[in-house]
């Protein structure tokens, strides 16, 4: 294996991480989305140089995992926010 897909497929892996943790922030969820993005970027790049690696595969995986649910994320908020701006006091 390669050392820069093998750094590739790390990166991927832990920025899928990452996104997972940003879901349970409300508000900074776009910062997961952003990160899940850029490991989705990363973790296909190192599959394409290695498709046998694992670690590219579960990044791949984590990434498309936590840009979905940090879109859940981040539209439940902005559709809560809205709820309770449209409530008069």
């Amino acid at each position: 294996m390669d050392n820069k897909s093998d750094g590739k497929a790390t990166a991927s892996l832990v920025l899928g991480i990452v996104s997972l943790v940003f879901i349970f922030f409300g508000t900074f969820a776009f910062i997961g989305m952003i990160l899940a993005i850029i490991g989705l970027i990363l973790g296909i790049s190192a599959k394409k140089e290695s498709p046998e690696d694992g670690k590219a595969k579960a990044g791949v995986v984590l990434c498309i995992i936590g840009l979905a649910l940090c879109t859940v994320s981040l539209l439940a908020c902005a559709i809560c926010v809205g709820s309770l701006a449209s409530l008069s006091l």
